[in-house]
C-alpha cells in the first residue's frame, strides 16, 4: 500500500463528477441490507449496500454505497456522510463509502470491511487527508 496524490483514472469525467460527494450527506436506499446474499454469485454481505437515488455512475446505473458503521440491516439509511470512494480502475462501477458523522474508518478498516466484493477488482480507496484527495491502492 502506498499513498499517493490522485493523479490519472479510467473514466476520468465520470471519476470527477463523483469526487464531488466526498464530506457530502446522502440518502442510501439499500438494494442488499447486511446479511443478505448477492442475486447472482451467492455471498453474504456483511455491510449495508445500496444506491444514491436519482445518480448516474459510471456502468450507466445508480451510483452504489456501502453504509458502514450501522450494524443491523437497513432499507433507507439518511444522514451519512461520503468519508471515501472506492474507484476501481478495471471497471467503471466506483462506490460510496458511506458512515455516519461521527464514524471515521481508516483507509485499512474500509479495505477490510468491503474486501468481501472488491477483492474481484482492481481497486484504490479514494478519501481526504490533510485538505487533499489521495488515494491507496488495496486490490
Amino acid at each position: 500500500m502506498t499513498l499517493s496524490p490522485l493523479l490519472c483514472f479510467k473514466g476520468i469525467n465520470k471519476f470527477m463528477e463523483t469526487l464531488n460527494y466526498l464530506g457530502k450527506e446522502v440518502e442510501v436506499v439499500m438494494d442488499r441490507p447486511l446479511g443478505s446474499k448477492h442475486p447472482k454469485h451467492g455471498f453474504v454481505y456483511p455491510v449495508n449496500y445500496g444506491y444514491i437515488p436519482n445518480t448516474v455512475s459510471g456502468d450507466g446505473e445508480e451510483l452504489d454505497a456501502y453504509v458502514l458503521g450501522e450494524h443491523k440491516p437497513l432499507e433507507h439509511y439518511v444522514g451519512g456522510v461520503v468519508k471515501a470512494i472506492i474507484h476501481r480502475t478495471n471497471d467503471d462501477d466506483d462506490k460510496l463509502v458511506v458512515m455516519p458523522k461521527d464514524k471515521n474508518y481508516t483507509p485499512e478498516q474500509i479495505a477490510a470491511l468491503v474486501e468481501f466484493q472488491e477483492r474481484f477488482f482492481a481497486s484504490e480507496i479514494c478519501y481526504v487527508k490533510n485538505g487533499l484527495v489521495v488515494s491507496e491502492e488495496f486490490f
